[in-house]
Formats: structure tokens, sequence, C-alpha cells
């Protein structure tokens, strides 16, 4: 299998292997057979290949992004307008996303984007809870269950094609936290780069847009391609 079938064959697997807490839903996209057509021909576009990639890794999918589409960090519009991939999901937009693609045209556009490249989250499985987005390390439940689930899915994914050199943190506090405490565990990344949340980005500083993209710039160029 190349690296899209590995990711495919992963993403349509994914299943949360304990109950969980009360008033918790999780956001699994992968089993409609609508976000499995999208994905396949996202993953195909973009990764059919066997090059390996360095990975940016997230939090965990939010409601109108990879909760939606199946596809991290992008929402329906940006899917359809910049992947040129048709949907029929409602057009709304995900802050996250927003920030990301705009990233990404910065760095040179998709195609050279995804060569190099590769999204995922601690939990590639997103959560809701009272219809809100749930980080899932904010809820002390879920935190305690999770930490299996979120080990075997990054085992899986170093072993179908990601680069253990350096990998970048979305997220510079709890996520980051997190994963040095995981990564000093089971020693899967060398070395661990953080940048700016999207979403915290877009939130509170989105006047400094500009300079942030320039940052993720900086962070990625940094590597030897």
């Amino acid at each position: 299998m190349n690296f899209a079938e590995r990711i495919l064959d992963f993403l349509f697997n994914l299943k949360i292997p304990f109950k969980l807490p009360k008033d918790v839903e999780v956001l699994n996209a992968h089993q409609r057979k609508d976000v499995q057509q999208v994905c396949t021909s996202f993953y195909k576009k973009y990764y059919n290949d066997n090059k390996k990639r360095h990975a940016l890794i997230g939090i965990n999918p939010g409601r109108f992004g990879g909760g939606v589409t199946g596809i991290p960090f992008t929402d329906p519009i940006r899917l359809e307008k910049i992947c040129s991939i048709k949907n029929d999901y409602q057009k709304k937009q995900e802050l996250s996303s927003v920030f990301i693609y705009d990233m990404i045209e910065a760095f040179g556009g998709t195609s050279l984007f995804y060569k190099q490249f590769y999204f995922s989250a601690m939990s590639p499985l997103g959560f809701v809870k009272h219809e809100k987005n749930l980080n899932y390390y904010d809820d002390k439940l879920l935190l305690e269950k999770i930490q299996p689930f979120i080990v075997d899915c990054m085992n899986k994914q170093i072993a179908f094609g990601l680069n253990t050199d350096v990998c970048f943190c979305i997220g510079e506090g709890e996520n980051f936290k997190y994963l040095q405490k995981l990564n000093a565990t089971y020693n899967w990344f060398t070395k661990i780069e953080t940048v700016a949340h999207p979403r915290f980005i877009m939130q509170y500083r989105v006047k400094s847009k500009q300079e942030f993209i320039q940052q993720y710039l900086e962070k990625l160029n940094s590597l030897s391609t």
C-alpha cells in the first residue's frame, strides 16, 4: 500500500475503544460513505506515493472542519475552492481552516505542501459536549481513558510513513505538554517544534495573522526537503 492507501485504511477503521464520559459524543465522520468518498479523492490526489512526510499534530477534529470532511483543518469551503474537490456539505467555514489554507498558499500551494507534510491530531477523532467542540484534555475522565487510543494511533501513523526527526505540534499549551509527556515515554520524535494554534490566532491575534503565517513558514522551511 502507498501513503494514501495507508491513511485511508487507518481513517476508515478508527473507533473509540472505550465508553465515553457522560454527555460526551464522538465525531467520527469517516464512518459515512460520502466522507469516505471525499477522503479518498483528497488523499489519492495529494498522497498517492511512498514519500515520507513530516507531521503537524493538532488537538482533535472540530465540528466545522475535520469533523465534517474527515480531513484535518479542511472545511467544506477550502476543500472545494482550494483543493478542487466538490462536496455537498454545508459551506460553513472553520476559522482554523481559513488560517491553515492561507498558510499553505503562502508556502507554495497545496501540491507542494502536501508532498512534504501531513496533518493529524493527538486524537484523530473529535469530541463534542453539549453541542460544543471538546478538546480531549478538557474533560478529566476522557483524558484518563484516551491515552491508549492516542498511543495506538500515533504508532500506526508513524509506521505508514512519517519522518521522526522532527514533528510540529499545533498548539503551544496543553497539546504540547501532553505530546511531550507521551514522547518522553514512547520516543516517537527526536524533536518537537511548536506553532501557535490557528484557532487562537484567528480568535485573539487576527491582526497579527501574517506574522504567524511567517512563523509557520520559517519553521517548516527550516527542514531540508
